[in-house]
């Protein structure tokens, strides 16, 4: 046990376990801002920590990039709906609405299906995941510009539903409702009561670095640098990403992050084939720090040492000011720098890819 005082000590695993001092910022701090250190509540005068419990500190605790906008907000968010969400609503949407392939894959292979935004299915040999669905054709005034590129009554029951965080593009309650999984939903800690009561057989909560086994297939759930609160109150919603491991592949799912030091934790922790990252969105209005853009999203595949780079969230809704096409563009431009196009893959909505 250590004894905190207005400072509080955390031990450091990338130093040998030691004592290490972090200082509270000096601003009024919310629960989940004190998680971001890898506390588990705030900490006073006379608090101990137990770095034994399932909350203990690590190098990559979770970053917490809060609520507050930068300064410049009000011309952002003026610029972007100008010029995203109004031209938008007048968008046809375009794409195809395509049927899976429900027959699995061989059995040393993993079938990866974009349906668009941050939404994939995930097939292996005996097991199926679907991540973060969402089939909403608006989120408020924001239009979808790409259609779902998989039926959404069309899949088959999987597994499990994973959703990386609360926020109304990730946990689309009229999408859950509608999928049916045997072994029920997987949420992180905090985000349960939001989806018990939409026909799941079980509710799955999990703090980063738990770990579920089903069978053959384990879900882990990582760290990331974004934010969990669906509404203004609910700050204490974690959030993260998901790596899932099945048939002899591991495929990870990197959830909304901006970029940080974490993600070589990951890639150290766990060996990973696949790695699914966000590209889009980094144009933020709120100017807050919570979207990689593409050259973060190449350097955090190195940091992972990943084999293969499947781009999301980008093109479906229009989320920030960046031109439409440009994560795209940029993604393959840095990757044809670094000699690594190779191993960059963008998927077509709907068109499964065995890997």
């Amino acid at each position: 046990m250590w004894f905190a005082t207005s400072r509080f000590l955390c031990p450091d695993a990338a130093i040998g376990g030691c004592r290490r001092a972090v200082t509270i910022p000096d601003i009024p701090l919310a629960w989940a801002d004190f998680r971001s250190y890898g506390c588990p509540a705030p900490l006073r005068a006379g608090t101990t920590v137990d770095p034994d419990a399932s909350y203990q500190w690590s190098a990559s605790a979770r970053r917490y990039a809060g609520l507050r906008p930068e300064k410049g907000w009000p011309s952002r968010n003026i610029r972007f709906l100008r010029h995203r969400v109004l031209p938008g609503m007048f968008r046809r949407t375009s794409g195809d609405v395509l049927e899976p392939v429900t027959e699995p894959p061989a059995s040393d292979k993993v079938r990866i299906t974009w349906i668009g935004h941050a939404s994939f299915f995930l097939q292996f040999a005996g097991h199926s995941v679907v991540v973060d669905p969402n089939w909403a054709k608006w989120h408020g005034p924001v239009k979808r510009l790409r259609q779902p590129g998989l039926s959404l009554h069309g899949l088959p029951e999987v597994d499990l539903v994973l959703v990386t965080h609360a926020h109304f593009d990730h946990l689309h309650k009229p999408s859950l409702r509608i999928l049916k999984a045997r072994e029920g939903i997987v949420v992180p800690r905090g985000s349960g009561p939001l989806v018990r009561k939409l026909g799941f057989p079980a509710t799955h909560e999990m703090a980063v670095w738990d770990a579920l086994r089903f069978d053959r297939l384990e879900v882990i759930h990582t760290p990331s640098h974004h934010w969990g609160a669906r509404f203004l109150h609910d700050v204490h919603r974690d959030y993260g990403g998901y790596i899932v491991r099945a048939a002899g592949k591991s495929v990870f799912h990197c959830g909304d992050s901006a970029y940080f030091e974490g993600f070589r934790e990951i890639g150290a922790r766990h060996p990973i084939d696949v790695a699914l990252m966000p590209i889009g969105a980094y144009e933020a209005p709120s100017g807050r720090d919570v979207h990689m853009n593409p050259e973060e999203a190449v350097r955090a595949f190195a940091d992972l040492g990943a084999k293969l780079l499947i781009p999301m969230h980008y093109g479906t809704f229009p989320l920030g000011n960046e031109p439409h096409d440009e994560p795209v563009e940029r993604l393959l431009a840095e990757a044809d720098r670094l000699g690594i196009s190779e191993q960059v893959l963008v998927p077509e909505e709907g068109v499964g890819i065995e890997w």
